[in-house]
């Protein structure tokens, strides 16, 4: 057995220590790191071909995350008693790995690239996600794949006494108001360029408001941005000493060697340049998304027939050409005159409209238009058995408050497949879904399982934003007395010649040309939930904060107009939804409710069409009785 090279370092301002260890595991891979914080372990294993597949034309990286139930000494639930299809959480954890290591490869580099994280270890204490981005950005730094890292990330949870907590426990996660999860890299100078940012508020956030903890706004945000750096710096510390450990050991790491991929030459992109510019002006000028592309293909067709003889079989380069050409003009257009794609300012929003009520047998509707952005959120209600029980290796079990979200091709004016939601389904849906909950009511004080289906009607810039807005106004359409109404932005950045603009409503075109996608969801006076990702190297802490200024002024508009459509939870549920009254009992009074076999319970069901369910795990008995028919709960009750 081989001997294991290790580095640890305390995790500033707790009792915790990160230790990452390479050496004794996977042999063969080309990075393998195990990472440790408390009991909980990862194997972070990072590889690549030696070659590229012919005729690729974009970065080919697989970020996979297999959970083990016996890292949390548990077997399997599924009738195979095997790990099948990856769980929700595990996609978003690919997800969080995934975007802030995808900007650290160099341009040009094609080989297909492959990490897969295996929890070996969950101690139910703490969490294994961002250990997982630390572990892989590790595993690539002593692999010689080409990457520009160390990427450190951390979790910080923001306590009621308005501290910010490193690394937290899942109990301490609970009992803060605010969790956020920083990644980044340092710059030559020594300050971290912020890479990633994912954050959200709790299910107790709003409790802990009225009960006088402080509220956490664009300030508390930017500040827990700053105080992310400290952790940063310690994991990229500690993984250059793994890096430097290796070598003192094995001697220097050897470097994949690999040919960069030119979608197109200096001499071809100057060509175009010359033959196309004329024509795609004023095709940039167009605030369509339809008329627009339709007259980029235009410029792009009339190109390729003017530089047929001088680039012949060259057809695809030429139009990656002009793809950047295009980028490059748009870019220009918003940095020198301050214009965009639709002729708007930086700052400005496109039309809003909001509606709800729109169909009759739904237990909520909202309908929320933004632009060419169009999104129908639909909201059913139902007895708390309905809760999702959920199979993992957290502590997490069930989930009563659930946000489903579908984008079909049709969304777009394009064909395509239709099915099973793919990773970016999924991570709408659950930005969403995080941005909703801390507002909404706890079972206790409102019994219903609330699950909300964003629908996508049209596509062009931040539908999950849209579905963010559309959500609120299901739940309030449907009367469930949600702490606040909730909107959301999408914020986009250029960085040209040392100046960054921060743009409002990004379009789908300018999240392409763009440098930042940035999401803000939130009340009128609190930050619900926040999602950031970068395509440059790192983006300084203070322009993230003036974005968050000039994103709140958007979200206030916006509420102001959701606010037309519906301010507040209609005082009833829906006429077609259940209605649940809930009654609680001594824990030794159960029996009798239920009778021998159920006997008693089963015959109030059968007299009175209610449904009744009981729980029994807390400090005393819940029974939760509900039926469409008021004068059914009634009687039963």
């Amino acid at each position: 057995m081989a001997d294991a090279i290790s580095v640890s370092a305390p995790v500033s301002g707790t009792d915790k220590t990160l230790t990452f260890e390479t050496g004794k595991f996977a042999l063969q891979s080309q990075g393998a790191v195990i990472a440790r914080i408390g009991k909980t372990q990862v194997l972070a294993t990072a590889n690549a071909a030696k070659g590229v597949r012919d005729g690729i034309d974009f970065f080919p990286l697989t970020v996979d995350v297999e959970e083990r139930a016996y890292a949390a000494g548990k077997i399997p639930g599924s009738f195979f008693r095997r790990e099948g299809r990856p769980s929700q959480q595990a996609i978003l954890t690919c997800r969080l790995t995934d975007r802030p290591l995808r900007p650290a490869f160099p341009d040009g580099y094609r080989n297909e690239t492959q990490v897969v994280i295996t929890v070996i270890g969950a101690d139910q204490v703490n969490p294994h996600d961002v250990l997982s981005i630390n572990a892989a950005s590790a595993s690539f730094m002593i692999s010689g794949i080409p990457f520009d890292g160390p990427i450190g990330a951390v979790r910080l949870a923001y306590s009621q006494d308005g501290t910010w907590i490193a690394h937290p426990t899942f109990e301490e996660g609970e009992n803060a108001t605010f969790e956020i999860v920083v990644a980044g890299r340092e710059l030559d100078n020594g300050d971290v360029a912020i890479m990633m940012v994912e954050a959200g508020g709790t299910e107790k956030s709003f409790e802990f408001y009225e009960s006088g903890a402080p509220k956490v706004d664009e300030a508390v945000i930017a500040s827990g941005l700053d105080a992310s750096k400290v952790w940063i710096k310690e994991s990229i510390k500690l993984q250059r000493q793994l890096v430097a450990s290796v070598i003192a050991t094995r001697g220097p790491i050897e470097p994949l060697k690999y040919t960069p991929v030119l979608d197109y030459t200096d001499e071809l992109f100057a060509a175009v340049e010359r033959v196309a510019t004329d024509k795609l002006q004023p095709a940039i000028r167009i605030a369509l998304k339809s008329d627009r592309n339709a007259a980029i293909d235009a410029a792009t067709a009339d190109t390729l027939v003017a530089l047929a003889e001088e680039f012949p079989g060259q057809e695809k380069a030429i139009k990656e050409a002009v793809r950047s050409l295009t980028k490059k003009l748009v870019r220009q257009r918003v940095i020198g005159e301050g214009v965009r794609i639709d002729g708007r300012g930086p700052a400005d929003l496109r039309p809003i409209s909001a509606e709800v009520g729109l169909i009759p047998t739904a237990h909520g509707t909202g309908l929320f238009q933004r632009g060419e952005t169009q999104v129908l959120n639909v909201l059913t209600m139902a007895m708390p058995k309905m809760n999702q029980m959920i199979d993992s290796i957290t502590p997490e079990t069930s989930k009563r408050y659930m946000h489903d979200y579908n984008m079909a091709p049709w969304a777009n004016g394009e064909t395509g497949r239709v099915g099973s939601p793919k990773r970016r389904e999924i991570g709408h849906g659950a930005l969403a879904e995080r941005a909703l909950f801390p507002v909404v009511p706890d079972q206790e004080t409102f019994a219903y399982t609330l699950r909300l289906v964003s629908e996508v009607l049209s596509s062009n810039g931040s539908t999950s934003m849209a579905s963010v807005c559309a959500s609120s106004l299901s739940l309030m359409d449907a009367g469930v007395p949600i702490k606040a109404p909730v909107a959301g932005i999408a914020m986009g950045l250029i960085y040209e010649g040392g100046k960054y603009t921060a743009l409002t409503d990004i379009l789908g075109a300018e999240d392409a040309f763009g440098d930042m996608d940035f999401k803000v969801a939130g009340t009128a006076d609190a930050v619900t939930a926040l999602q950031l990702d970068t395509k440059i190297d790192g983006i300084p802490a203070d322009v993230l904060a003036a974005a968050l200024d000039q994103a709140k002024e958007a979200r206030t508009q916006i509420l102001a107009n959701m606010n037309s459509a519906i301010a507040e939870a209609r005082p009833e549920v829906a006429a077609t939804a259940p209605k649940i009254h809930t009654i609680f009992i001594p824990m030794d009074k159960i029996g009798e409710v239920i009778g021998p076999k159920g006997k008693v319970i089963n015959t109030i069901v059968q007299e009175t069409g209610a449904d009744i369910a009981v729980d029994d795990d807390g400090a005393q008995g819940i029974v939760t009785i509900g039926a469409v028919e008021a004068w059914r709960m009634e009687e039963a009750k």
